[in-house]
């Protein structure tokens, strides 16, 4: 009799051993369940969440793009108006006067010839300063004339006008930039960099390095000027100019100035 309570006792303990072990299955079977779905909620929330930054962030990037292109874009509509006028009206005027005073040369008394002519030729070379600058601010003549020969033309205006010596140095072959805007916008950021140095460097020699390489063309632009604090720049219109104009055509942008010992300019632009 107590043998088969015992058999008894020990099937019903084993059964219970069973059931609870099923349950205890069944819950860890439930838990690893819900781990697994709030870490598949959690990814999928992070992906989404990634993904409204990421088209957040591209939307902010093409506005701030067209912004600085529509900016470039007036700019280059106002250097255009300001070149015709210089070249059509004012350099009309100096040409009129030119003309006015090689007459007046031949008619005046010999102790006022001299002073005549002396007027006649500044007369004569502030016609040439204005034909050169009427060059640098219209974008068709830039484009016409090509990149280099733009920078020269420039250069050659800058060391009448202010510096001791203004250099251009080419290495290697010359690889022609196929988009033509961008050989406009280079030009537009060396001539920012060429206003800072005439206005606040205080240079005397102003040099222009153009390297073709075999992938891009490097491009740095050195003054021999005092220098100045980039740091307290970066807010300025002119630096932010230049760096805008080269976020547009993908060219790498940089900056370097030390006290007392000129500011270089790099810009790496890749064909």
């Amino acid at each position: 009799m107590l043998n088969i309570w015992f058999l008894v006792f020990t099937l019903q303990e084993q059964s219970i051993n069973r059931e609870q072990i099923a349950l205890i299955g069944y819950m860890i079977f439930v838990v690893l369940l819900l781990a697994v779905m709030v870490i598949l909620f959690f990814v999928t929330f992070q992906k989404r969440k990634n993904k409204i930054l990421r088209d957040k962030f591209k939307q902010e990037q093409e506005f701030n793009e067209e912004i600085s292109r529509t900016q470039s874009e007036i700019q280059e509509q106002t250097l255009k108006h300001v070149g015709w006028e210089l070249h059509d009206n004012v350099g009309q005027l100096l040409a009129y006067a030119s003309m006015q005073l090689n007459m007046l040369t031949s008619k005046a008394p010999e102790d006022l010839k001299v002073k005549v002519g002396e007027t006649s030729d500044i007369v004569k070379e502030s016609l040439k300063e204005v034909r050169s600058l009427s060059k640098s601010l219209n974008n068709e003549v830039i484009l016409n004339m090509g990149f280099e020969d733009s920078v020269l033309n420039e250069l050659s205006r800058l060391k009448r006008m202010k510096f001791s010596s203004a250099e251009l140095i080419i290495n290697g072959s010359n690889k022609a930039i196929a988009n033509k805007k961008h050989e406009l916008i280079l030009f537009r950021i060396l001539q920012e960099f060429f206003s800072n140095s005439v206005k606040y460097s205080e240079a005397e020699t102003l040099e222009v390095c153009l390297d073709y390489q075999d992938s891009q063309l490097l491009i740095i632009a050195t003054d021999n000027g005092i220098g100045f604090d980039v740091v307290s720049s970066e807010k300025g219109s002119g630096l932010i100019n230049m760096k805008s104009r080269a976020q547009l055509i993908n060219a790498t942008f940089d900056l370097v100035s030390q006290p007392n010992e000129g500011v270089t300019l790099s810009i790496k632009y890749p064909y």
